[in-house]
């Protein structure tokens, strides 16, 4: 089977919806105290609303972003639901493929998993290996926005996808080493670690630093 290069945001978003039109508006996540209808609102503030999600960045304008995801929420869920799956405005430049799945790739997997293991802690799916291909390569580019902080080393391994070294060690540290697929991997970068079917090996000291550290974006 021949993917396009934008398939896979694509599927993902298309395949979120449906499971927020499932799960209904209220639906615990993985996503702090956000419900559904919270974290609807915060990919509809992501892709049109950049003079609010600045605020995810800049703890100073944190409370106006709070305040207009808030009013987002507030809206009738289906029709969040039909904005998130009719993709981003024109405007935005991740209406490109190629920018639409740089950028929304690992977004709106990990997001479809903080509902599908948010309702279900047990719930798996079985991934094509082209997606399990497609999220390994965004680990490098993942690794530099979530391992900022981090001091240890950190090595991705997926056996059958490849072995990639994500941070380089800093003061007294060694390597840690992230076995997993891809896709369990993408979730303990984001921060998911507490779900994430990931085996960390390397000495403890370094383990535990990294366990210590305040991953996601």
């Amino acid at each position: 089977m021949i993917h396009c290069m934008t398939s896979f945001a694509q599927s993902e978003r298309s395949a979120l919806c449906d499971t927020f039109l499932e799960v209904g508006p209220d639906a615990p996540t993985l996503s702090g105290s956000w419900r559904t209808r919270d974290l609807a609102a915060h990919l509809i503030l992501r892709e049109r609303r950049p003079d609010a999600a600045i605020g995810m960045f800049l703890a100073p304008l944190a409370g106006r972003t709070d305040k207009i995801q808030a009013s987002l929420a507030q809206r009738p869920f289906e029709e969040l639901v039909d904005t998130i799956r009719s993709g981003p405005p024109k405007w935005n430049p991740m209406a490109l493929g190629s920018i639409d799945e740089a950028a929304n790739l690992g977004e709106f997997f990990v997001h479809h998993e903080d509902v599908l293991r948010g309702v279900d802690p047990a719930a798996r799916r079985q991934l094509d290996p082209a997606e399990q291909k497609a999220l390994f390569g965004v680990l490098s580019r993942m690794g530099m926005l979530t391992l900022r902080s981090c001091r240890v080393g950190v090595v991705a391994d997926s056996p059958g996808y490849g072995r990639r070294s994500l941070r380089s060690p800093k003061d007294e540290h060694g390597n840690v080493v992230m076995t997993g697929e891809p896709s369990e991997i993408v979730l303990y970068l984001f921060g998911r670690g507490e779900v994430a079917d990931v085996e960390l090996d390397g000495a403890d000291h370094d383990v535990a630093a990294f366990r210590e550290t305040n991953l996601g974006v």
